[in-house]
């Protein structure tokens, strides 16, 4: 694989505060910890070295988890074990359950956690560095993970379940594997094999990653959640994260950046097999929404103690969690995830758990042979791939073209004839001036209308180039959206059993520029 690398806020793809913080503008520099760059990491062992973490429950709970994989890779268990000693620690990335590891970019933040580890180990030898995947076990929006595309196709897995989504039965979705991938698929035994759908994810992805000693985490865990009830506690009776992320996200706003979440008095949901509500507070009363559920202040102070597990953060202390309970050194995720971490560093700092190093994953577009070859003959390059399609027509028009396309120079000579006009009209009357805006106005559309013409019979003579730009856009940018967030991975993986690991070669880390990737396939 060949690889190109494109500055984001050239893309023109990427929100500001994004852009901003790549680029480490001065005011965002408050709203986050250390900047992600190798040698920021040294401080920030130093300081998570400092936080008490159960090691001993972390580990013993991974080690039940992976009891119930078929095959765990020995990478992994040396990980899991290494956990428990105090020069170990984590990258943690997390995602949903999206059948089938949904868009690419699942697979960009997983090869970003493992390559990080891999060079932190180099440049820190004395430490460990564990990649874990963080399950987004918990979450409940279905229809956010339910659907998949292939090449263009969608697919879709039709359950009626409720709840958290780890939690659901695989029934149906080893008939669709059959269809997607084939029986002797990875996809095909998971999900055949599993009780529910967070074993099966485990499953698969440690086939695929276990072998580079990625850790796969499931939070939605009983053990796990009693080290977070005077976090529920504080969130449920106090609401001071409510109170902290708002003015947080107002510092943010009146910046001019758009915040990407917003809090609630109280941030926790509760859970049972087929059910998570919100919880919100009704008089005397905390009331589970749409459903018949409610608790009295000292019923509920007992819920917390003895069914942690019950109550499932939403987005705001989700991150809270899972640094209470990580070795954890840095989190990465796309651009709306480290947008809404910067929302939360005053509630890090509230409970005393040190704020990681926000590492953005990789970005990628694949680029195989037959696209490439079409991208040659239009002789693009890689920044202007990236420019909106009937633009990206019409300059390939005026290149190729040997006819004058634009009037630019008669725009020119027009506005100078037509000022001379208004001059003269309006010393014969003055009203005649205002009469006269209006038709130069009228002539100037006039003009444009015949450029547009010009250019569209233009790019019928050229249909042949015209068709290679859609092809070229529409591979690349499916729907108009990136590549890495509609397509799967499959029909690569499918073509080269390798192409995972030369994924894993192609990108760095801490490059953080767009990777334009070359694919021989």
């Amino acid at each position: 694989m060949k690889v190109g690398c494109i500055d984001f806020s050239k893309t023109g793809l990427f929100a500001p505060i994004f852009n901003d913080f790549i680029q480490q503008k001065e005011e965002l520099k408050t709203f986050y910890h250390r900047f992600p760059s190798p040698e920021s990491f040294g401080a920030q062992i130093q300081e998570k070295s400092q936080h008490h973490i159960n090691r001993k429950l972390l580990v013993e709970v991974l080690e039940a988890q992976y009891d119930q994989v078929a095959a765990v890779e020995e990478a992994v268990t040396k990980n899991i074990e290494s956990l428990g000693n105090d020069r170990t620690f984590t990258l943690t990335t997390g995602h949903q359950l999206n059948i089938f590891t949904g868009p690419l970019y699942f697979h960009f933040k997983i090869i970003t956690v493992i390559n990080a580890c891999n060079q932190l180990k180099a440049k820190y030898p004395d430490y460990n560095f564990v990649p874990i995947y963080w399950m987004a076990s918990e979450d409940h929006d279905l229809d956010e993970i339910k659907s998949m595309q292939v090449e263009g196709k969608k697919y879709k897995w039709n359950t009626e379940q409720a709840g958290a989504v780890g939690r659901m039965k695989t029934e149906g979705l080893a008939a669709l594997a059959k269809d997607v991938v084939g029986e002797q698929s990875v996809f095909y035994k998971a999900y055949a094999e599993s009780e529910n759908l967070a074993q099966a994810v485990r499953e698969y992805v440690n086939a695929f990653y276990g072998k580079y000693g990625l850790v796969v985490l499931d939070a939605d865990n009983a053990q796990l959640k009693s080290e977070l009830n005077h976090i529920i506690a504080d969130d449920i009776f106090n609401n001071s994260a409510n109170e902290l992320v708002e003015k947080c996200s107002t510092n943010l706003d009146d910046m001019g950046y758009k915040t990407q979440t917003y809090p609630r008095e109280i941030n926790f949901f509760y859970l049972q097999d087929g059910l998570r509500e919100r919880i919100v507070k009704e008089r005397e009363k905390f009331v589970v929404l749409n459903s018949d559920i409610s608790f009295s202040e000292e019923e509920i102070k007992n819920e917390i103690d003895t069914h942690p597990e019950r109550f499932s953060p939403n987005v705001i202390l989700r991150p809270v969690y899972q640094e209470a309970v990580l070795p954890n050194l840095a989190y990465t995720g796309g651009p709306a995830e480290v947008a809404y971490w910067m929302q939360l560093k005053p509630v890090f700092e509230s409970f005393k758990i040190p704020f990681p190093i926000l590492l953005p994953r990789n970005f990628g577009m694949i680029i195989p042979n037959r696209i490439r070859h079409k991208i040659k003959k239009l002789k693009l390059k890689d920044l202007e791939l990236f420019t909106e399609r009937e633009l990206l027509k019409k300059e390939i028009t005026k290149k190729v073209s040997a006819q004058k396309l634009n009037l630019n120079d008669e725009r020119q000579k027009l506005k100078s004839l037509l000022l001379e006009i208004k001059q003269y009209a309006g010393d014969v009357d003055p009203t005649l001036a205002q009469m006269t805006d209006a038709e130069n106005e009228k002539i100037s559309n006039a003009v444009d209308k015949i450029e547009k013409k010009m250019v569209a019979a233009e790019k019928r003579k050229h249909s042949d180039k015209m068709r290679q730009i859609d092809e070229v856009k529409d591979f690349l940018f499916p729907g108009n959206g990136l590549q890495e967030r509609k397509e799967n991975f499959i029909p690569y993986y499918r073509a080269d059993v390798k192409f995972l690991e030369k994924l894993m070669k192609a990108f760095d880390p801490f490059n953080l520029e767009f990777h334009i990737i070359r694919w021989d396939g």
